[in-house]
């Protein structure tokens, strides 16, 4: 899939089929990621991926829109360092986020990202360190609706472009 027809056709996908994501297609999915642009190189992201059932319905607890997760083949949790110590932190973590789930999109894997209300709760059940913050885990998956991926794209509901974009100054 070309890079602009991925851009044209992504959506979120919250309910999936049972079928497992192979390990040769989560790789791609996570080199993604790692390849993704930051601030100065600084690659402020380590992942979790997580595959197990239980675990993805535990975490699917963890936040009070993250229900997706617990039926997710694949949940990738992206920790950063606390946000606080650079605004650039969350801006890289939300690129690393979209390089996966465009990644995923172009295999035929929907995803959709889930914040984590409860951050200590997930560091418990995931065992991550004191010095990591984990703010979303992104769930990935076979869409139950198979027909999301070719489906033509999304034209309504996106504000037009001259609504959004101001050129050289806010004024018009």
């Amino acid at each position: 899939m070309e890079v602009k027809q991925a851009l044209r056709t992504k959506r979120a996908v919250r309910k999936f089929t049972d079928q497992p994501i192979p390990e040769t297609l989560i790789q791609e999915i996570l080199k993604a990621g790692r390849r993704a642009q930051s601030a100065k190189n600084s690659q402020p992201w380590r992942f979790i991926a997580i595959t197990d059932r239980k675990t993805l319905a535990a975490l699917a607890q963890m936040g009070d829109f993250a229900g997706h997760l617990a039926g997710a083949a694949l949940g990738v949790a992206i920790l950063t360092p606390p946000p606080i110590q650079r605004w650039s932190i969350m801006f890289d973590a939300g690129q690393c986020a979209a390089y996966m789930q465009l990644a995923g999109w172009a295999l035929g894997i929907g995803s959709c990202p889930a914040t984590i209300y409860r951050p200590e709760a997930a560091r418990k059940l995931l065992g991550f360190p004191a010095e990591w913050h984990l703010n979303v885990v992104l769930s990935f998956g076979y869409p139950a609706e198979p027909s999301m991926v070719t489906a033509p794209p999304l034209g309504k509901g996106r504000r037009p472009l001259d609504e959004t974009v101001h050129f050289n100054a806010w004024t018009r």
